[in-house]
Formats: structure tokens, C-alpha cells, sequence
């Protein structure tokens, strides 16, 4: 089984996904999405640590992107 969760807002969205690891602990792909039309960026990334539940997996890939977001729509970096 995987969990699926994603926040939305006017011109962002960050949507996860967790995965089950060989360890038996949990993963994250976390996805970005910022801009609207033509500038519109779209990111994917794994998440660098794995959890001992999905429910964990899946809050700490929201926490990671909503940081993501927040970073370069201050422009504390170029992608």
C-alpha cells in the first residue's frame, strides 16, 4: 500500500508519494509545482531519509516540499 497527500494553492501545489523500502521502513518522492502559464516549474525529488511508518513518510515529504517551496519562491536559490 502507499500513501498519497498533497497540498494546493493559487500558483504551488506539493503533492508525495510514499514507497516501502528493503529495510522495511518507508520513503517519499515528493513532487513541486510553482507559476502559472509558461513559467510554471515542476520539480521531483526523493525524500533523503527513510521512516519506520508511511504516515511518517508521507508528513515529513510534505514538510520537505512546503520548504522547498517556500526557498525558491523567496529565491534563496535558482533551479
Amino acid at each position: 500500500m502507499t500513501l498519497q497527500g498533497n497540498i494546493h494553492e493559487r500558483d504551488w501545489s506539493v503533492e508525495v508519494e510514499t514507497r516501502p523500502c528493503e529495510s522495511g521502513e518507508f520513503r517519499c518522492r515528493v513532487s513541486v509545482e510553482h507559476g502559472t502559464g509558461a513559467a510554471r516549474f515542476h520539480h521531483t525529488f526523493e525524500h533523503s531519509h527513510a521512516y519506520p511508518t508511511e504516515h511518517e513518510a508521507m508528513i515529513e515529504g510534505l514538510r520537505a516540499g512546503m520548504t522547498w517551496i517556500e526557498l525558491k519562491m523567496s529565491q534563496a536559490f535558482n533551479v
